[in-house]
């Protein structure tokens, strides 16, 4: 045995001759268990200390930046509400969370109008429709309150397509960048077909149902040319709602063709000829120069520390359990 291993400065090993050496032994490595797990301790206290820290700080940015946009409503400002990625109930986009920050900003003292910055591809037509009829009801809630507008302006960034432009087409006027893609005033459903795959590997669907319809959409079935047609009477009707909303939000303003509506997409400059936009800016241009007031405030909804610090938590969560079942890289596109 290398008895070396074993030695320390601050106390002899014993000898093997010793009769006690065995207990002695025992003694040590009780000693050199207890040492560890006092240096363990300590090294997590330090860990619980920075991960205290860390969300101290996170608090305190919250708090500051709340402090700030706090000072900045007591002037005159424009309110910015951002729509920013896919809009569903699920999303930052969501109808919950643009409508609370719409009403929020027309009962603000200090508003003298509102932007709503668009970068989104679309998403749900229920929330798009949802944002769209409340820009509506509260300029005439505040026009009949007030007896005067509140200007509402919709500024595209990369992308306002879809239920994003649905969105848009409900402001006063829209603004783009030359570069901005607009449009796609379209719906669509899609998906996939298994039926010859499932056929080449012998395997059997068994599906049943109450109802002839109820399977409808189901990948792994034939999709029968009644149910095929039955689906295209829905998406129609979804378009037709979609263009009766941007024909009453643009008016006599729209120049172009049924190709408009067709699902196509135009840059910012083409937009303007087509009379989807109204003019090029951004939200700094529309706020100094046409609203009048400078400042801008984001009145956007952003989840909370508590709603964030949950959504990570549980994030983690997941993926130690998909470690532990040794499915972490199943479906990843690595």
């Amino acid at each position: 045995m290398n008895w070396r291993f074993w030695k320390r400065d601050d106390a002899p090993m014993p000898a093997p001759g010793d009769p006690d050496w065995e207990r002695s032994l025992i003694n040590r490595m009780a000693l050199e268990h207890l040492r560890d797990q006092r240096r363990g301790r300590r090294w997590s206290y330090i860990f619980k200390i920075l991960i205290l820290l860390y969300l101290i700080g996170i608090l305190g940015a919250a708090l500051a930046r709340n402090a700030w946009e706090g000072l900045k409503t007591g002037e005159d400002h424009t309110a910015l509400i951002q729509v920013k990625g896919v809009i569903s109930a699920e999303t930052a986009a969501s109808a919950d969370r643009v409508i609370t920050a719409l009403r929020e900003a027309f009962e603000a003292d200090h508003v003298k109008g509102v932007i709503i910055r668009i970068n989104s591809p679309g998403g749900s037509p229920v929330q798009s429709g949802y944002i769209a009829d409340e820009i509506h009801r509260l300029k005439e809630k505040y026009k009949k309150d007030n007896e005067k507008e509140m200007p509402v302006y919709a500024v595209a960034v990369d992308l306002c397509a879809s239920g994003g432009y649905y969105i848009a087409a409900a402001a006063d006027q829209i603004y783009v960048d030359k570069a901005s893609l607009v449009g796609s005033i379209g719906v669509r459903i899609d998906g996939f077909g298994f039926v010859d795959a499932m056929k080449d590997f012998g395997v059997e669907r068994r599906l049943l149902t109450a109802g002839a319809n109820k399977g409808i959409l189901d990948p792994f079935s034939p999709l029968p040319e009644s149910q095929r047609a039955f689906i295209q009477t829905v998406l129609d009707d979804l378009h037709r709602q979609f263009i009766a909303a941007v024909k009453t939000g643009r008016g006599d303003r729209l120049q172009g063709g049924e190709e408009i509506f067709s699902g196509l997409f135009w840059s910012g400059e083409q937009a303007l000829t087509l009379g989807l936009a109204d003019g090029l800016g951004n939200s700094s241009y529309v706020a100094r120069e046409l609203i009048g007031a400078e400042t801008l405030v984001d009145y956007t909804k952003k989840k909370d520390l508590l709603e964030s610090f949950a959504e990570r938590l549980g994030a983690n969560v997941a993926g130690g359990l998909l470690q532990v079942l040794g499915l972490a890289d199943f479906g990843s596109l690595r």
